[in-house]
């Protein structure tokens, strides 16, 4: 399992780093991105702290955007997270209202007289600059729905359940409320359990990648 996650770690920090400041030109309209946060280290370089990929087909430089740019934690749940242990760092009982999910218009109605608009703008710009400081992400091209959704669980599992992968005593993410992340230094949930690759699948998606 180390050795996987060593040559996934190698592979990904050799290919070219973007930050919030990014060209959309340079991301393909299907794959998945391997993202690093400053601070975080592992296999002696920048530690894979979040691997993801997008559903909608051509989706994305959008999903990417959802992350980074967009101002609203029901259309990711990577930004729900660091809100989740800002307030949670803090004791703030606005965690609970952070929580509730308004994408759809009837709970928007249901909940309005329960959140304090001011305070929610406030946490998603701190979110936002966290993301736009803090994170820089690589990506490689994969258009076939099925495989890259099956790879990232891969991922997932082989960067979770590596042994040498901790987070720093620093790290945000230990503020969360939900353990699985604090345990896995990842800021993923789902997928943790699942099959990792193998060394030579590793191997192999490495070839791919640096060919």
């Amino acid at each position: 399992m180390s050795e996987a996650c060593q040559i996934l770690h190698r592979v990904f920090n050799a290919l070219p780093r973007l930050d919030a400041n990014y060209s959309e030109q340079t991301i393909p309209r299907n794959g998945i991105y391997i993202l690093f946060e400053k601070g975080e280290t592992a296999h002696g370089t920048d530690r894979i702290v979040r691997i993801g990929t997008h559903t909608g087909q051509d989706n994305l430089r959008q999903r990417l955007k959802e992350h980074l740019f967009t101002p609203n934690k029901d259309r990711s749940i990577f930004r729900k997270h660091i809100g989740r242990c800002f307030l949670n760092k803090n004791n703030d009982p606005f965690l609970a209202r952070w929580d509730l999910d308004l994408t759809n218009r009837e709970n928007r109605l249901r909940y309005k007289n329960q959140i304090n608009q001011k305070k929610l703008i406030e946490t998603e710009n701190a979110v936002t600059s966290y993301m736009q400081e803090k994170f820089s992400f690589v990506v490689f091209a994969e258009p076939i729905k099925s495989k890259r959704c099956d790879l990232e669980t891969q991922l997932i599992a082989t960067v979770a359940q590596c042994e040498d992968c901790h987070p720093s005593p620093s790290w945000l993410g230990n503020h969360h409320p939900n353990s699985a992340i604090k345990k896995s230094g990842l800021w993923n949930v789902q997928g943790r359990t699942k099959t990792p690759l193998t060394t030579s699948q590793a191997k192999d998606l490495a070839a791919t990648l640096t060919d």
